[in-house]
């Protein structure tokens, strides 16, 4: 790295590397890595798109005195940096490995420098809610940028298999494109329900019918953005809550729809569990970007 680069850190998709601290954030939290790995991870970082040749990285990591298995030892240090990026030597979205040559880092990096200017510092309690100054216990983890999320924090979950993540929120998007394109397909069934029901208002009906239209082409990009894996997929997400969170509330009720087949209890208990999951679909992005 250049000895007179100024304070900063790296960002590199949802990942910030800060060489002052030590310290690598995956969406505001940090992740345990060890020094050598950081300290490859940086030299990367300094020369993104170029070949850092394992020749480097033996001068960077190893004095010329020390003896050791070179080979397998920047091997594993080079295993454990992909570890926490959660990336993959046969399909890289990060470190690419050139045989016998060295490593190239895939990924824009953008260095932004830390602002120097003081700030008033709010007293203890006076604006923030849930906030502490005091270091994780485990080292682990730290406090997110932000705890102003509703019901869960991202601090509060635990860390959870990003393939079973996937899957629970693969699952709940499907359910929620049935629940649209049986509607519409049986819109005329539909009808005579709340002809039944409600003596037929008419905006009800339309309100079904442009709700399931709108949520149709929403879900079909999460389904896709899931099934591809998609990038920062929790903060394209929030984005979209504003969107999804009425829809699902007002789908909710579509347990009634068939009150008459399963009845009113049941319905009432459906409607309940429905209520939860645009909820529980937040909570199952913040458990796949905590990782161990």
């Amino acid at each position: 790295m250049p000895q007179e680069r100024p304070n900063g850190t790296f960002r590199f998709g949802i990942y910030e590397a800060d060489p002052d601290s030590g310290e690598l954030r995956k969406s505001g939290l940090r992740l345990r890595v060890q020094e050598q790995p950081f300290q490859v991870l940086l030299a990367l970082l300094a020369r993104p798109g170029e070949v850092v040749t394992r020749d480097e990285l033996r001068q960077k990591l190893w004095p010329s005195d020390t003896f050791v298995d070179f080979d397998h030892s920047l091997n594993t240090v080079i295993n454990k940096l992909r570890e926490a990026l959660s990336d993959s030597a046969s399909n890289p979205r990060f470190i690419e490995t050139l045989a016998r040559r060295g490593y190239r880092f895939l990924a824009p990096v953008e260095f932004v420098v830390k602002q120097t200017a003081t700030m008033p510092v709010a007293p203890p309690d006076a604006f923030t809610v849930g906030a502490s100054t005091e270091p994780p216990a485990d080292g682990m983890v730290d406090k997110p940028r932000s705890s102003g999320f509703v019901l869960t924090r991202a601090e509060d979950v635990p860390a959870v298999s990003r393939l079973h993540v996937r899957l629970l929120f693969l699952l709940i998007q499907i359910m929620y494109l049935s629940f649209y394109v049986v509607a519409l397909a049986r819109l005329m069934r539909v009808q005579e329900l709340l002809e039944r029901t409600l003596g037929y208002p008419a905006w009800v009906l339309t309100l079904l019918v442009v709700t399931a239209v709108i949520g149709l082409p929403i879900r079909l990009y999460l389904i896709s953005a899931v099934t591809f894996d998609l990038a920062a997929l929790t903060r394209k997400f929030r984005r979209l809550f504003a969107v999804t969170f009425p829809l699902d509330e007002l789908w909710a009720l579509s347990p009634f729809l068939i009150a008459p087949q399963i009845g009113i209890g049941s319905a009432l208990a459906a409607t309940a569990a429905l209520i939860y999951v645009p909820f529980a679909q937040r909570t199952l992005l913040l458990m796949g970007d905590h990782q161990r």
